[in-house]
């Protein structure tokens, strides 16, 4: 098995397996700038939450949790498919493609528990505002956000144990913009049904778990929300719940979607399955921070704020500035 497993020292990775060469330039560009837009977005709300003290609330610290597992997840699977097509390089060493695929599953697994935190923040704002102070404190949203990166280990760290020892000695070409679970184990020399149902229970848990404590939290919110006959009230709990609502959708929805479809029988072109799991891995992480920005009023406040400032130092610098 040893002699097996060693044939294989790197993956190919292929990308967009239909796209023509002549559309490479054009892809890496793009990929580029999501990238750029992704990273300079994400960076703005540390920046913003460094700079504003009126941000340090629980629900902002699990803001900062979604944009670091959003800049994680970009800067681990972007850089390699840009430079794909940049450079024509689509090689990734053995054991390089395994941490991509423990990183991947990994930042995948934490932002599932962390959207579940951010739905029991809402959950006691809007449910039971009265003890919210008491029981969505800092301390408190520290202390599950460090669990959530702590508990997502172990399920990634044993789909990658499992795999990682397997014998590649057939194929190394992977029809995908980056390592995963599937894309990888499908090329071993042996039966992956051993190892891909664990994996599939690994996942399912990882992403239906939080996902059903999801359901309950919003579920329980729309019921009181419903028995609300103030308007103005109504609207604004509905207000306080939507941004989190349509970050959360964003990362379900695409996900669920591609997971059932699969097993009532939709097939997809490979072409068209990868641009839809690329269009719900990487659009999120660079429109979350603009969402951020236009729903919550404290960021957009802050940000209106930093504008002015700006807007006020470029004009002093511009009215100082001799005269030639």
């Amino acid at each position: 098995m040893d002699i097996m497993h060693n044939i294989v020292t790197e993956f190919i990775l292929t990308g967009f397996p239909g796209l023509h060469p002549q559309y490479y330039g054009l892809a890496s560009a793009v990929l580029f700038l999501v990238y750029v837009v992704t990273v300079k977005a994400n960076a703005a709300v540390f920046y913003l939450f460094a700079t504003n003290k009126s941000l340090h609330k629980p629900v902002y610290y699990i803001i900062l949790n979604v944009s670091a597992c959003d800049l994680l997840f970009s800067t681990t699977t972007l850089p390699k498919i840009i430079s794909r097509y940049w450079f024509q390089s689509g090689r990734i060493s053995f054991t390089a493609c395994f941490v991509q695929m423990y990183l991947v599953h990994y930042l995948g697994a934490v932002n599932s528990f962390i959207f579940a935190l951010m739905a029991f923040d809402r959950y006691y704002a809007v449910c039971h505002p009265l003890r919210y102070t008491n029981i969505v404190k800092k301390f408190t949203v520290h202390m599950l956000s460090v669990t959530a990166w702590i508990i997502a280990i172990a399920s990634p760290l044993l789909m990658v144990i499992r795999a990682y020892p397997l014998p590649y000695c057939a194929s190394n070409i992977i029809n995908h913009c980056y390592c995963d679970h599937i894309g990888v184990t499908v090329l071993a020399c042996t039966d992956r049904a051993p190892y891909s149902f664990p994996a599939f229970v690994g996942a399912m848990i990882t992403l239906l778990g939080p996902l059903a404590f999801i359901l309950f939290s919003y579920s329980s919110i729309f019921i009181e929300i419903s028995k609300v006959t103030n308007l103005g009230n109504c609207g604004k709990s509905l207000s306080t719940c939507s941004t989190q609502l349509i970050i959360i959708s964003l990362y379900y929805v695409p996900r669920c979607f591609v997971y059932f479809a699969s097993q009532v029988g939709i097939k997809f072109s490979a072409d068209l399955r990868i641009v839809i799991i690329m269009l719900y891995s990487l659009v999120p992480p660079m429109i979350n921070p603009l969402i951020y920005c236009l729903r919550a009023k404290d960021i957009r406040e802050c940000l209106m704020k930093q504008f002015y400032k700006e807007k006020s130092r470029f004009h002093q610098f511009t009215m100082n500035r001799p005269a030639h």
